[in-house]
């Protein structure tokens, strides 16, 4: 039975006021079988444990997207510090090289982090990668790009705002992953802001031959000779499972990073803990981090994205 190599894109802390952005790609390998789930709503029996991760998962609670993180990467990590190592696309010696030491603890340091997810929610969730794997969809790779809020800010002062970050990060992620696959591949990415026309804005893609299939407001998509077929679908975390999983495992990274940045400021009470979005209770971490922030003298830019008034300028 003939197999094609299918990815999965999605972002997740896109529109937040604090912390990183993360960008995750998931490969897997897909028989006729497999590409017809693909194409279909899943059984009820999978959607308890794989669906948007905004139905699934919280700020507060991210033990489901941890054990998927988990259970994709396969055996080894027992610390966070260690799954993420594993799921990391840049690598960590690459994303703590800009960082400046005295700043470089808001992010990185690992102290009280363990997993959350019970054994048996882990055991849930291999069930459900087995049941997957029987339908025909087999998880060869997923990885995680993190694009912290200085970068954001320095991308910014370029021109470049966090709709155009994110997709470079997209592009990154599916070249890497069609080098893994070895063949040419199928990438559904979730839509990028309001964006209609992709070609203009990418990055890693510029200059490669392509042909427009479609472009609009519901999908985009391209067909690259040596790269195979991208698609940029609206709400794709609703409908794709390989894009659900991104989502899930992205929002467990996200998460890991937003609490390294509330207990490095103090925060351990999960009522106080920030979102990282535009809400109260942010806001008010914001407001009560401003004198330990100017003590350890943290750069503005290592903290909080700067407002960017071209973004909702991204549209075709």
């Amino acid at each position: 039975m003939a197999q094609v190599y299918r990815i999965g894109v999605d972002e997740n802390g896109l529109g937040s006021r604090l912390g990183p952005l993360i960008v995750t790609a998931v490969l897997a390998k897909a028989n006729e079988a497999g590409e017809a789930t693909l194409r279909r709503k899943l059984p009820k029996s999978l959607r308890a444990s794989l669906d948007d991760s905004k139905r699934l998962v919280s700020h507060r609670d991210v033990s489901l997207g941890e054990a998927w993180a988990r259970v994709l990467v396969g055996p080894g990590p027992t610390t966070p510090r260690e799954l993420f190592e594993r799921l990391s696309f840049e690598g960590v010696a690459e994303l703590q090289r800009p960082c400046p030491e005295h700043v470089s603890g808001q992010c990185w340091h690992a102290e009280g982090e363990s997993f959350q997810a019970p054994p048996k929610l882990v055991a849930k969730v291999e069930r459900h990668r087995e049941q997957l794997a029987r339908r025909g969809i087999e998880i060869v790779a997923v990885q995680s790009s993190v694009i912290c809020t200085e970068r954001l800010n320095r991308a910014r002062g370029k021109g470049l705002n966090r709709f155009v970050s994110d997709l470079h990060a997209m592009e990154a992620l599916v070249m890497a992953q069609r080098k893994l696959a070895g063949e040419n591949v199928r990438a559904i990415c979730g839509k990028v802001g309001g964006i209609g026309e992709y070609s203009k804005f990418f990055g890693p893609l510029a200059g490669w031959l392509h042909a427009v299939i479609e472009e609009g407001q519901a999908r985009s998509s391209y067909r690259f000779p040596t790269i195979g077929e991208i698609s940029f679908v609206r709400d794709a975390d609703e409908s794709d499972a390989l894009v659900m999983l991104a989502s899930l495992v992205g929002k467990y990274v996200r998460e890991l990073f937003m609490g390294r940045i509330a207990r490095y400021y103090g925060e351990d009470d999960e009522e106080t803990r920030p979102s990282g979005y535009h809400d109260p209770v942010t806001a008010a971490f914001v407001d009560r981090s401003a004198l330990t922030r100017r003590r350890r003298k943290i750069p503005i830019d290592c903290f909080e994205r700067a407002r960017d008034p071209i973004d909702d300028a991204v549209r075709t």
